[in-house]
């Protein structure tokens, strides 16, 4: 007997993958399932959207605990220096503004994974953090969507 997850809950998976995010989940959604533009849309928003609230909240006490080793001190001192240094010498004007455009740049590692890594790492607040890659996540579903459909369009 095979288990087979109903489409809508792959897509929401494919979607909170760090991998593939919003750039793999709507183009599953609407070239492997046929969900409308707008079906495919919801789902891998939102499912982008799960993990952001869990890293944002829990990458802070993982690297407190891990500070407590001597290599894991050593290592987030330096990060958190280095990090912090070049943020201020070269991004302090834009700030959550160049967090959203990061996170909604439908490119190999740029997302909301990304985006909570460089938040945390730039000592954002949560709730302008959240904002800031909630709204790159809706842009950048609003571009792979549109590029699909296009696609689309071209092709068929």
């Amino acid at each position: 007997m095979s288990f087979i997850l109903p489409d809508w809950l792959i897509t929401l998976v494919a979607a909170a993958l760090p991998v593939s995010e919003v750039r793999g989940a709507i183009p599953l959604a609407i070239g492997v399932y046929g969900y409308a533009p707008w079906q495919a849309y919801i789902l891998s928003v939102f499912g982008n959207l799960l993990p952001i609230i869990p890293l944002l909240l829990f990458l802070g006490p993982v690297s407190d605990y891990l500070r407590r080793f001597s290599w894991g001190d050593r290592f987030f001192s330096w990060l958190f220096a280095r990090t912090r240094r070049k943020y201020i010498q070269d991004h302090e004007n834009f700030g959550l503004t160049a967090l959203a455009i990061f996170v909604a740049i439908p490119l190999p590692m740029t997302g909301a994974w990304s985006g909570c890594a460089i938040a945390f790492l730039l000592g954002f607040r949560f709730w302008p953090a959240f904002a800031a890659i909630a709204a790159g996540v809706l842009l950048a579903g609003v571009i792979v969507t549109t590029a699909v459909v296009g696609v689309q369009f071209l092709v068929f």
